[in-house]
């Protein structure tokens, strides 16, 4: 069957044409393949803490490094999201996630409860997907008006997280760690409902926007425990 389906059926698809066949094998695909790419994130995290490849990337350099190579993934997904490669850059940009985020976690782990902040964070990080997964399916209005108004919150993120990195606050980081939990857990919500309503019909794109959303509260969360509740020895 081809990937978009050009003829309107009963249920509520807000006008992209395409049938609830077409929208819930592409929530399907993309629930499996998020899980997928979670392998190779924690892959990656491993080697990052096991050889301390990322410990060396402070300051400016890990950043130009961390958007640098963000960017090139991404643009890389988006030209090959339609072809057999889509799979493989996307699980090869999974794994460099958790490179870069190798070095939060060699800190988190410096503590005495390290351990605990990252299970932590993951049963939170869980918590918050399976229950905006849970919102997104009651909700019946048309959410594509959020998109605009994420976005632009996404940005103002992007710009408070580089000062910061320059500043070295602990309060910003604090705050930033709030807001990104907020924002990514709202594009879940979006993300997910744009699939149900047939808005997004490439499960290589929607499990890339899913991912970043789960990627980032999950960072934010780690962060936030970390300052909060790290206990030195």
């Amino acid at each position: 069957m081809n990937d978009r389906v050009h003829t309107l059926d009963t249920s509520p698809g807000y006008g992209y044409g395409v049938s609830a066949e077409q929208r819930n094998r592409v929530l399907r695909n993309t629930y499996l393949l998020l899980a997928i790419s979670m392998l190779p994130t924690v892959l990656g995290a491993w080697i990052g803490v096991a050889t301390g490849l990322t410990l060396q990337l402070t300051g400016g350099l890990g950043l130009v490094v961390f958007l640098g190579g963000a960017f090139a993934f991404m643009y890389a997904i988006e030209k090959t999201k339609n072809s057999a490669a889509g799979v493989p850059v996307l699980l090869a940009f999974t794994f460099f996630m958790g490179l870069m985020l190798s070095r939060m976690i060699a800190m988190v782990l410096g503590f005495k409860n390290g351990s605990e902040l990252i299970m932590l964070a993951f049963g939170g990080t869980a918590g918050v997907f399976f229950a905006m997964a849970s919102l997104s399916s009651v909700i019946k209005r048309d959410l594509s008006g959020m998109g605009k108004w994420l976005f632009v919150g996404a940005i103002v993120l992007m710009v408070g997280g580089i000062v910061n990195v320059f500043v070295g606050s602990t309060a910003g980081m604090m705050a930033l760690s709030v807001a990104a939990i907020g924002i990514f857990s709202a594009f879940m919500v979006y993300d997910l409902k744009r699939i149900m309503d047939g808005g997004e019909t490439n499960y290589i794109s929607a499990t890339l926007a899913l991912y970043m959303n789960v990627f980032n509260v999950f960072q934010s969360m780690l962060a936030l425990f970390g300052i909060m509740g790290g206990e030195r020895d």
